[in-house]
């Protein structure tokens, strides 16, 4: 649940970058590097902010012991 989370969320993010790039500033787009990078220190670090987040909530990981 928590991955399918993050995925979501990201890709909203994105998303809604380019829809404010294109809309009111090109600037925007750095929203959408900012998540892009963090997705991609994510999977060589396995640290990922929103993570803890979800956890501090006590959603639920995919993973089975």
């Amino acid at each position: 649940m928590k991955e399918r989370i993050v995925r979501a969320v990201a890709g909203t993010i994105v998303l809604v970058s380019i829809g404010l790039a294109y809309f009111v500033n090109i600037q925007w787009l750095w929203l959408g590097v900012f998540v892009g990078a963090n997705l991609l220190q994510s999977s060589f670090t396995k640290f990922c902010p929103l993570e803890m987040i979800l956890d501090y909530f006590g959603v639920k990981s995919n993973k089975t012991v």
